[in-house]
């Protein structure tokens, strides 16, 4: 249940995310073997830059147990297609984590004919160790990455007042912030799944939760009842038509069934940032222009 207690009971001037490094501090420092002399001389300069395939379980892995210890959230996101790390040069040690998803739902920034060029910086945290301008340097790094060998352009993020975030990084990194009228209305919590933490309503309608209810009741998935979606076919969404009448009925009553059980709370907006880069000047420049939505000045008070 501390997830859980996050919400109700964190009453400090910084956020979440901060609280994190100043209790972690120490143990890092030992776990690394560093000395405070050290890190405090450390720039970007000492890290590399990596970007970590879905194949390679052991780091994948490796990258889960970070978030879990480093994020606010403490856990990772669905629907997971890129991973970046920062690892220092002097012991190859992880200090710094990027993961892209695809949106829950698309922004249409650029026009619904561009949805498919669009990424979620979904987490992101730092060793409590690291130079303050490692997550900007690193999620810089990820984004020209995507650029340079994906056709991905538009990169969205949120920040959540709840957790008295800002998105100070993503303001560091020269994001355009887009206002904080975002996120769902409504957020779960399963008791019979407390890691899971707080989601929102489309947590219990993704891929592998309409599967989980389909092995409780029996029933054996087909490989037509899959969409492929994205911009080269190659991510898997649930194909409602292609599902028999009878059997549809049956999992979104267990649906259902399973979001009347869980625990529900009102969800704050949340603030939304947006990176938008081409492949050189003349691109970017042409895909700024097709911007759809206002924005604004950065906040600077945090809170709900």
């Amino acid at each position: 249940m501390e997830l859980q207690k996050r919400y109700n009971e964190f009453k400090k001037n910084h956020c979440w995310q901060y609280e994190i490094r100043l209790k972690n501090y120490n143990n890092d420092l030992k776990e690394a073997n560093l000395t405070e002399d050290i890190v405090q001389k450390l720039t970007t300069n000492d890290f590399n830059f990596e970007y970590v395939d879905k194949t390679n379980k052991h780091k994948c892995y490796e990258i889960s147990k970070f978030i879990e210890r480093h994020e606010w959230l403490g856990k990772m996101p669905i629907w997971i297609t890129h991973r970046f790390v920062a690892r220092l040069k002097l012991n190859n040690i992880l200090a710094g984590v990027i993961v892209l998803s695809t949106p829950n739902t698309f922004s249409y920034l650029l026009g619904k004919e561009n949805k498919n060029i669009e990424k979620l910086i979904s987490r992101g945290a730092c060793v409590s160790w690291s130079p303050k301008n490692l997550a900007s340097w690193l999620i810089m790094k990820s984004i020209k990455f995507m650029v340079k060998h994906t056709e991905f352009r538009i990169f969205t993020a949120y920040s959540d007042p709840e957790a008295k975030e800002l998105g100070t990084i993503y303001q560091a990194c020269n994001f355009l912030y887009l206002g904080n009228s975002f996120g769902g209305k409504l957020q779960f919590f399963d008791n019979a799944n407390p890691k899971r933490g707080w989601f929102g309503v489309n947590g219990f309608s993704d891929r592998s939760q309409i599967i989980r209810y389909a092995k409780v009741l029996n029933i054996k998935w087909q490989k037509s009842w899959y969409k492929y979606v994205g911009a080269k076919q190659n991510y898997r969404k649930i194909n409602w038509h292609n599902i028999p009448e009878d059997v549809a009925l049956k999992l979104k009553a267990a649906r259902k069934q399973h979001q009347n059980k869980c625990q529900k709370r009102q969800s704050l907006s949340k603030h939304k940032y947006v990176y938008i880069l081409g492949k050189n000047r003349k691109e970017t420049k042409e895909l700024k222009k097709m911007l759809k939505v206002k924005t604004y000045p950065y906040p600077k008070e945090r809170g709900l």
